[in-house]
């Protein structure tokens, strides 16, 4: 609806389903050809209403409105757009275009993949790491349980070879003694012939001396057990007719005869050797054969003449092993050689000789 130019009314718009007054300035220099909005005509549903309160009175008369100066027009409000939120403005409708947000640039992308391929492969390693943990964890375990068990299976070869000796010491021998002192020399023996054997000793010889100290100890063992020395002394003595006691002629026969065997080894022993010492080698003789031959002629009961018989082939056994190797030595060479990668080097050796073949040579060679 057109209005009279230069006159200023109030108008009541409705925008949105959020009414809102406000005051339109017409321009006066706006030309007559204005086309006129098309209103519907008032008192219609959708006519907008006149200034003033619903129900208040016809509405006034635009000509009767006092010229108002712009200058002292009444402050509108806030400035609201078509939606009527204040803050937010008009809201973009459903077929507005949105701003697309930049893609990411050639860099971005690429510090992004190689923060995802390190943040995967730390994922990896730590995965990797608590596994190994685990796995440590078990292996540990088990190694702890096999190594109990082995422990536990020498200590019951240990308690066999100990229980067993001790066994026979007090069954067959009459006293645990016997069992003692038998594990010791056998483990004190063995040794030794792991030592040589370590050594580079063959392993004929430890048999040999083993094999000696056996017919060794069975012979004492008989002996001694069935006092066939005493007889023999008795038996001497009483052949020579010797003023003694033939309580005493056993042992007086014994001290006699071992003297006068000991000074004919000693004698032997002497002339082997290349600078022999006379004086102490007849002095041991006779004294060690003496003590001998006393020991001989003690009465002894089978159990007894067995445990020493044992004893002297455990003896014997360690003796003999401890003789050879003083005699022939230890063959150092041959002992560094099995430490010594001599074919390594002379392949060694010869690769550089070859190498040295086919170098071109200098001008000056």
């Amino acid at each position: 609806m057109r209005r009279d130019v230069g006159r200023r009314c109030y108008h009541r718009r409705a925008t949105l389903g959020s009414p809102t007054f406000g005051v339109i300035a017409l321009d006066p220099d706006q030309p007559e050809s204005v086309e006129p909005s098309v209103e519907p005509p008032p008192g219609s549903p959708g006519a907008p209403e006149p200034v003033g309160a619903p129900g208040s009175g016809p509405a006034p008369d635009p000509a009767a409105a006092p010229d108002l100066d712009p200058a002292a027009a009444p402050d509108p409000g806030p400035k609201t757009g078509p939606s009527g939120d204040p803050k937010t403005g008009p809201k973009a409708g459903p077929n507005a275009r949105t701003k697309k947000p930049k893609p990411p640039g050639l860099i971005e992308q690429l510090q992004a993949t190689i923060k995802a391929a390190t943040t995967l492969a730390m994922a990896h390693v730590e995965l990797a790491k608590e596994e190994a943990s685990s796995i440590g964890r078990e292996g540990g375990r088990f190694a702890g349980f096999i190594a109990a068990a082995v422990g536990l299976v020498i200590l019951a070869a240990l308690l066999g070879i100990i229980g067993s000796a001790l066994f026979i010491g007090e069954w067959l021998l009459g006293s645990i003694g016997w069992g003692v002192l038998h594990g010791v020399l056998a483990f004190l023996s063995i040794a030794v012939a792991l030592v040589l054997l370590a050594l580079g000793v063959s392993p004929v010889r430890i048999g040999r001396a083993l094999l000696i100290g056996v017919i060794v100890g069975v012979l004492t063992s008989v002996v001694l057990g069935l006092d066939l020395l005493n007889q023999l002394y008795a038996s001497i003595g009483s052949t020579l007719g010797l003023a003694v006691d033939p309580a005493l002629r056993p042992l007086v026969v014994g001290l006699g005869l071992g003297a006068l065997v000991g000074l004919i080894l000693a004698i032997v022993l002497a002339a082997r050797a290349s600078r022999p010492n006379w004086i102490a080698a007849v002095a041991g003789g006779i004294v060690l054969g003496a003590l001998m031959g006393a020991f001989t002629s003690i009465t002894f009961s089978p159990q007894v003449g067995t445990g020493i018989g044992i004893t002297v082939g455990y003896l014997t056994w360690a003796g003999l092993m401890a003789l050879d190797v003083y005699r022939t030595g230890i063959d150092m060479e041959a002992l560094k050689a099995r430490f010594t990668p001599t074919q390594s080097i002379e392949t060694g050796k010869e690769t550089l000789e070859w190498l040295q073949q086919r170098m071109p040579r200098g001008n000056g060679s």
